[in-house]
C-alpha cells in the first residue's frame, strides 16, 4: 500500500464522521444511529457503495433536515468525501466503511428510510451476477432494513445493469417502481436533485446516457 493511502487511512482512523472496523462504535449503533450518532430523530438516507462520496455529502448540503450515511469498503475513497464533510462542518453526514454484504449487522430493521444507488460496478460476467448491487441477494438486504414505504434508487451509466435491474424488480413486483433509460431527457430529474458526480460529469461529456429508477419497499 503506498503511503498516500496509509496517511489516508490514517486520518480517517481519527474522524468522528467514519465508522470502521477497529472503531468503538463499530456494530454499537444498530438501531441507535439517530440516538448515539446523530444525536437527532431526523430520517436516514444511505448510500451504499459511494465511493468517494460526492453523492452523500451532496445530498447533505441540500438537505439538513436528514442524517446521511455512505458506505463503502474502500477507506481512501471515504477520506475525500469525509474531508469534504469535515471543511463544510456538515453534522448530518458520516462514513460507514464495511462490505455491503454486511450491512445488516449495522442497521436494524427499518432503521433506514431511504438507500441510495449511484453509479456501482456492473459487474457483467455472467459469473459475477450475485455481486452486482441490484441481485436479490443485496435488494433482500435493503430491504430488511429500509422501513415500509422508503425509497431504493440507482442511478448508473450502464445499460445492461439497468435492464437488468428493471427485470429483477419487475419479476419481484415491486411497488410504485418508476424509471428511464435517459435521465435528462425525461421528467424525473428532480428525483436526483441535480448531484452529479466526477464520473458521472465524464459520462455525460462523453455523451452516455444516464439511467435512473426506483421504488417502494413494501
Amino acid at each position: 500500500m503506498g503511503r498516500s493511502k496509509l496517511a489516508k487511512f490514517a486520518a480517517i482512523a481519527e474522524r468522528e464522521n467514519v465508522i470502521e472496523p477497529g472503531n468503538e462504535l463499530y456494530g454499537q449503533l444498530v438501531d441507535k444511529w439517530r440516538e448515539l450518532h446523530f444525536e437527532n430523530d431526523n430520517p436516514i438516507v444511505l448510500e451504499v457503495g459511494c465511493g468517494r462520496g460526492e453523492y452523500t455529502v451532496g445530498m447533505a448540503r441540500l438537505f439538513p433536515e436528514k442524517n446521511f450515511i455512505g458506505s463503502d469498503i474502500k477507506g481512501a475513497r471515504l477520506w475525500k468525501g469525509s474531508t469534504l464533510a469535515e471543511e463544510e462542518e456538515l453534522e448530518n453526514v458520516t462514513f460507514l466503511r464495511t462490505f455491503i454484504e454486511n450491512i445488516t449487522e449495522n442497521f436494524a430493521e427499518n432503521e433506514v428510510d431511504e438507500i441510495w444507488i449511484t453509479f456501482p460496478d456492473p459487474r457483467p460476467r455472467d459469473r459475477d451476477i450475485k455481486r452486482r448491487l441490484t441481485s436479490p441477494r443485496f435488494l433482500d438486504l435493503y430491504e430488511h432494513i429500509v422501513k415500509p414505504g422508503g425509497i431504493i434508487h440507482l442511478k448508473t451509466d450502464n445499460g445492461p445493469l439497468y435492464d437488468y435491474t428493471l427485470e429483477v424488480l419487475q419479476e419481484r413486483q415491486v411497488k410504485s417502481l418508476i424509471h428511464t433509460s435517459d435521465l435528462y431527457n425525461s421528467d424525473l430529474q428532480e428525483h436526483t436533485m441535480g448531484i452529479h458526480t466526477t464520473y458521472e460529469k465524464r459520462y455525460l461529456a462523453e455523451g452516455v446516457k444516464i439511467k435512473y429508477l426506483q421504488y417502494k419497499v413494501s
